[in-house]
């Protein structure tokens, strides 16, 4: 399927002379939902950063489209990121806040009202932002991801401080965005949901990929998501854990 993909190619990144991320290698097509996942501390923060050039790599590439995003000629309106729901001001309303990123952006302001409905925060727009729960703000998160009409969504936890039915809607909203033809890369710690939402699947661990390849083959064996992910992160995984054909795994990560 032809759009605009994620390629991340033998990235790496040291702090302090601490290895975050080592030699990382994955991507995540057009058309699929791509789970990101892997323990705290793994470096999923940190590739995500430097994907989208909040970060510079010591080594590697993280392209997008084929480009670096800073190199993008229209960057909001090729990825939409969500990686920290305090970016919006609490003092400001949700309307001001999304005419305001919209402006920024290079797009119109009346996309603010359009992407309030997708989102489901229309009735909530004349409100400060400083009164949403945290659910809100994520759906404020996502509808200024969302002002550019973007072919990539980069999205952190997207799910924290949704209720059951708002997992539900972001689950349905993503998947219908991926068959439209376009990106999701999807970073979360609510493994029961990411066996819902997602096709593939990339699991990072202490720097590295440990895995790569379709959720499918990573649960063939008959275990769930999370059986599978602890077996894989906990050193002690047993050999019938997923070595599917078309998936890999960084050597030294036993299965």
């Amino acid at each position: 399927m032809s759009g605009t993909g994620i390629q991340v190619s033998g990235l790496a990144k040291r702090f302090a002379g601490v290895d975050a991320v080592s030699d990382v290698t994955f991507g995540a097509r057009p058309g699929r939902v791509t789970g990101f996942l892997g323990p705290n501390g793994a470096g999923k923060s940190t590739t995500l950063r430097m994907l989208l050039g909040l970060t510079l790599p010591d080594a590697g590439t993280a392209l997008i489209g084929g480009a670096w995003y800073r190199e993008l000629d229209d960057p909001s309106g090729t990825v939409g990121a969500v990686l920290d729901i305090a970016a919006a001001h609490p003092g400001m309303t949700a309307r001001g806040h999304l005419r305001t990123y919209a402006a920024l952006g290079g797009h119109e302001t009346s996309n603010a009202e359009r992407v309030a409905e997708l989102t489901g925060i229309s009735a909530y727009l004349d409100r400060r932002v400083g009164s949403f729960s945290t659910g809100m703000r994520q759906r404020l998160s996502l509808a200024t991801a969302l002002l550019g009409d973007p072919d990539v969504l980069v999205l952190d936890e997207p799910s924290n401080g949704l209720d059951p039915a708002g997992i539900v809607w972001l689950r349905t909203f993503l998947r219908e965005f991926a068959a439209d033809g376009r990106t999701v890369l999807l970073s979360s710690h609510v493994l029961t949901e990411l066996q819902h939402a997602v096709d593939d699947l990339v699991l990072i661990d202490r720097g590295h990929v440990a895995w790569e390849g379709p959720l499918a083959e990573f649960t063939a064996h008959g275990t769930s998501l999370e059986e599978a992910f602890l077996r894989l992160t906990s050193g002690a995984a047993s050999p019938t854990a997923p070595a599917a054909s078309g998936a890999t795994r960084t050597e030294g990560v036993h299965a």
